[in-house]
């Protein structure tokens, strides 16, 4: 995520969380498919550590440690953590994994067991901005948050690597992906 770094700062985390999140680089944006985990000494430093030891003022723990692995591409330590979660957050984060894996017909039934969340307003209007700084992606959200849509665009982007499509999908789910994890850190904020 451009400016991880700067993000990170304005969240009370952990020391081993931060280094987890600016394990990737600076410039860090998830792919639309996950392939392989991050690696490195700060990603194994958080294995064996519960949610609540790394998120202990958080909201949902559960949910940011979710948000957590699904960042650094740990598809099956998200999915752990994501299907044993039964909130809105839970369904959510299991929604965005299987959208990436990709299985669009799972992350479709994840995000319609979600329904509407209370990020969704505003990762629409963040959508909107990015729609409007990558015209050539041909994407306009809806006025209001359609899961749905999102997913098939990301199955377009997906079979345009390297497009504004691919760039736009990324940045959105970038988007999508800060909003959650601050909702789930929501108690943490500083």
């Amino acid at each position: 995520m451009p400016g991880v770094t700067r993000w990170i700062q304005g969240l009370n985390v952990s020391a081993p969380v931060a280094a987890a999140l600016e394990a990737p680089g600076e410039d860090y944006e998830m792919p639309l498919v996950c392939r392989r985990p991050v690696a490195g000494p700060a990603v194994d430093a958080l294995k064996g550590t519960s949610a609540t030891e790394l998120f202990p003022r958080a909201f949902s723990p559960e949910g940011a440690l979710a948000g957590l692995w699904l960042y650094l591409q740990d598809f099956d330590a998200c999915h752990r953590v994501a299907q044993d979660l039964p909130t809105k957050e839970g369904s959510y984060w299991h929604g965005i994994l299987h959208r990436q894996e990709p299985d669009d017909w799972n992350a479709g039934y994840w995000f319609r067991a979600t329904g509407v969340h209370p990020i969704h307003d505003s990762l629409c209007r963040e959508a909107q901005r990015l729609a409007l700084e990558h015209g050539g992606a041909h994407w306009k959200p809806a006025f209001r948050w359609d899961p749905d849509d999102f997913i098939r665009f990301c199955a377009r982007a997906r079979r345009e690597p390297g497009s504004e499509a691919e760039r736009l999908a990324r940045a959105v789910q970038m988007a999508e992906w800060r909003l959650l994890f601050e909702w789930c850190l929501a108690g943490v904020r500083g």
